[in-house]
């Protein structure tokens, strides 16, 4: 257990920042999950807009790395590529 007021603080912090983590990459992947299933490249084209933006949000508050963004960004759009 911690002895300090800022512990206490700061365990609280990480637990909100934990969740609000969780809750956004589950968002993410669920987006990814319907671009790879659909089969319209205008609703793929939306999709993929919408998973870049919430990949590179990700990427840039350090919750998953910039590469990996970068990567996954590079597949889903040779994806929706393919489509057309």
């Amino acid at each position: 257990m911690a002895n300090h007021k800022s512990a206490l603080k700061r365990i609280r912090a990480n637990e909100k920042k934990r969740l609000r983590n969780r809750y956004q990459v589950k968002q993410l992947r669920a987006t990814v999950k319907q671009l790879k299933a659909s089969k319209d490249q205008n609703e793929a084209a939306d999709l993929l807009k919408t998973a870049s933006s919430q990949l590179d949000k990700l990427a840039r508050k350090n919750v998953i790395h910039k590469n990996n963004a970068a990567n996954q960004k590079s597949k889903l759009s040779k994806m929706v590529k393919a489509l057309g």
